[in-house]
């Protein structure tokens, strides 16, 4: 390789122009394939975390799954460096609960109901900040058919527990939750900083009601990693595009485009797994994709 292209490949590979380039990117595309990108990463993850539920248990997993991305975010990032003012810490603990909550909450819920009846519930949290932010008639008419492609996609039935259902509630209350504080930490000086710090916070916040399995972990150190790992699929990348977006677009619309997750899942389990669908599942899809095209950008 001559003078010239050493030259250019330092250029190209130097780590300040490698993330000028990575933020371009991301910049340039537009908040549905943003969150498409995180929602394939996200169940990725859930995925990985489910296969080891049997053996270290929902709530350990879920803690491990948030202290890892924590880690992994802050140790990056370096975010020790950042002064307490920049990343007020008021908000920055909140969120970090308030996320690591809802991660709990879901995983605790999928334990005890089958996946669809958990994310149908669940979806009530984004559809209720969505229908506050703007109640236009245009944005009732689509949250209406954009929660109709969700149950359809769902399949909800009739089996799973009362504890099962309550700990869904919790877990979509949580997520309205998530949308509104997270929005206000992505537009304060944390941004990724307050995303990790803030689930260290909550990654120890829930940490006691994983004690009674902690045998398990001394067990399976192997499986104990994998749990870490599940932070990255299931945390980092989802929720750090959370966190551009969150820059980009209004609460409401974030909230809205939120029925983009259970539609990627669907069409990752037809296109890569070929898994067999229903027509009504490709109704849901339909229904969704239709929904927002419907909606636009309206805030």
């Amino acid at each position: 390789m001559g003078c010239l292209g050493r030259l250019g490949y330092r250029y190209l590979v130097g780590s300040r122009n490698f993330r000028g380039i990575q933020k371009r990117l991301i910049d340039s595309a537009s908040p549905e394939v943003l969150f498409i990108i995180g929602a394939i990463s996200q169940y990725m993850g859930a995925a990985l975390a489910f296969s080891i539920f049997d053996n270290l248990g929902a709530s350990l997993v879920a803690t491990l799954r948030v202290l890892g991305a924590a880690l992994i975010l802050v140790l990056l990032r370096k975010s020790w460096r950042r002064s307490l003012q920049d990343l007020d810490m008021f908000w920055t603990a909140s969120f970090g609960i308030v996320l690591a909550g809802m991660n709990l909450c879901f995983y605790l819920a999928i334990d005890n109901l089958p996946l669809g009846n958990a994310v149908a519930i669940e979806f009530l949290g984004p559809i209720a900040v969505a229908a506050a932010g703007r109640r236009s008639v245009k944005n009732i008419v689509a949250l209406i058919v954009a929660s109709l492609g969700v149950l359809l996609l769902a399949q909800v039935t009739s089996e799973g527990t009362a504890a099962g259902v309550f700990l869904a509630l919790a877990a979509g209350a949580l997520w309205a939750l998530y949308i509104v504080l997270g929005s206000r930490v992505a537009r304060t000086g944390a941004h990724l900083d307050g995303l990790g710090i803030g689930m260290l916070i909550g990654g120890l916040v829930i940490s006691p009601t994983s004690i009674h399995a902690i045998d398990r972990a001394f067990d399976s150190p192997m499986l104990v990693l994998v749990a870490l790992s599940t932070g990255v699929l299931g945390n980092v990348i989802p929720y750090g595009i959370d966190q551009v977006a969150f820059r980009r677009i209004s609460k409401t619309r974030f909230a809205f485009l939120q029925s983009l997750l259970p539609a990627t899942a669907a069409c990752v389990g037809i296109l890569a797994l070929r898994q067999k669908t229903s027509i009504g599942e490709l109704l849901g899809i339909g229904l969704i994709i239709f929904a927002i095209g419907f909606r636009g950008k309206e805030d």
